[in-house]
């Protein structure tokens, strides 16, 4: 099984599209909410360079917003 994190906000609407393809696609996930977790919020300006979410990163490969045919080739669908 891979492992996919997304960093997101509640009011993020890719982000809810991205997490309802993962739910859709029985794909395991963690959600990183960035607009409460200062510490998280940090850590994906770090890894990515971006102040946007999504950022998600799928076995350490990072997609940034919500692109459907990105992730399903990294999670081999």
């Amino acid at each position: 099984m891979k492992k996919v994190e997304i960093y997101s906000t509640p009011t993020c609407h890719f982000c809810h599209m991205a997490k309802d393809f993962f739910a859709a696609n029985n794909v395991a996930f963690t959600d990183y909410d960035v607009s409460t977790d200062e510490a998280k919020r940090s850590e994906v300006i770090e890894r990515s360079g971006q102040m946007g979410v999504p950022v998600i990163f799928i076995d350490g490969e990072m997609v940034i917003g919500f692109n459907e045919p990105k992730l399903r080739e990294l999670l081999g669908m």
